[in-house]
């Protein structure tokens, strides 16, 4: 091997390595959000009895894809310039029961001090043309790594079932007809669309009625028990015993 070869060697080996932390950036970073997100599910399930997220799924662009999107966009092919202009090769799809979900989920997310949104796109209140609906957020998060901080994007879709089973039907269909879906059938498509964000807001509606019931219930019952001079303190109780 002559020393051309041997240089050729080490560069080879070199950009393997930073390909290999390239795409592990990711994979921990989708670690990292998936940890905070499973976090607050058990915080709404223990504290508030109640869980907003109904699925979570996460998934990372395959090296082959993210050329295609990078050579389809025009983009540099370094790897500065793909972590810069593809922002969503680390994804995060969160399915939510409510509208009001999404947004309490997605201020709590925004909320920690080592998340930084860099874009918001709002396709609830401003649906796309075809009725597509979602939440979209950027995040940035710092990644540690053995000699670095690497600072690294993720997208989070938030979407409520009815949107999400929209979406996939209508990716489904889009994928049949390689795009080319017919005129009456986009139509359909969009009238699709308004009916499961009618039923969002009714489900939501039933949701509040029933939440407000079960509330006067509940304060109905604390007022009982102070009348009745009934103090229900486990803990305390607890604490007492062991004196």
């Amino acid at each position: 091997m002559n020393i051309e070869q041997m240089i050729d060697m080490k560069e080879l080996k070199a950009l393997k390595l930073e390909l290999t932390r390239f795409m592990m950036a990711y994979k921990f970073a989708l670690d990292e959000m998936n940890t905070k997100i499973n976090i607050l599910k058990d915080e709404f399930n223990y504290i508030h009895d109640y869980n907003p997220i109904e699925h979570v799924k996460s998934r990372i662009k395959s090296p082959e894809s993210i050329f295609k999107k990078v050579y389809r966009k025009g983009y540099n092919f370094s790897l500065a310039s793909i972590k810069e202009n593809v922002r969503d090769i680390a994804g995060i799809r969160i399915t939510c029961s409510f509208k009001s979900d999404i947004y309490e989920l997605s201020n709590m997310i925004a909320g920690q001090k080592d998340v930084r949104v860099v874009d918001y796109k709002d396709y609830i209140k401003n649906p796309k043309p075809n009725g597509y609906q979602s939440l979209h957020l950027i995040l940035e998060i710092p990644i540690f790594m053995s000699d670095r901080e690497e600072l690294t994007y993720v997208e989070v879709q938030i979407r409520t079932i009815a949107m999400d089973f929209w979406a996939s039907l209508e990716h489904k269909i889009y994928y049949k007809y390689n795009k080319e879906v017919p005129n009456q059938m986009v139509a359909e498509l969009k009238e699709a669309a308004v009916m499961a964000e009618e039923l969002d807001s009714k489900m939501e509606r039933l949701h509040k009625e029933i939440s407000e019931i079960k509330q006067a219930e509940h304060e109905k019952e604390e007022e009982m028990s102070l009348m009745n001079g009934s103090f229900n303190l486990p803990f305390i109780e607890y604490l007492l015993q062991k004196k």
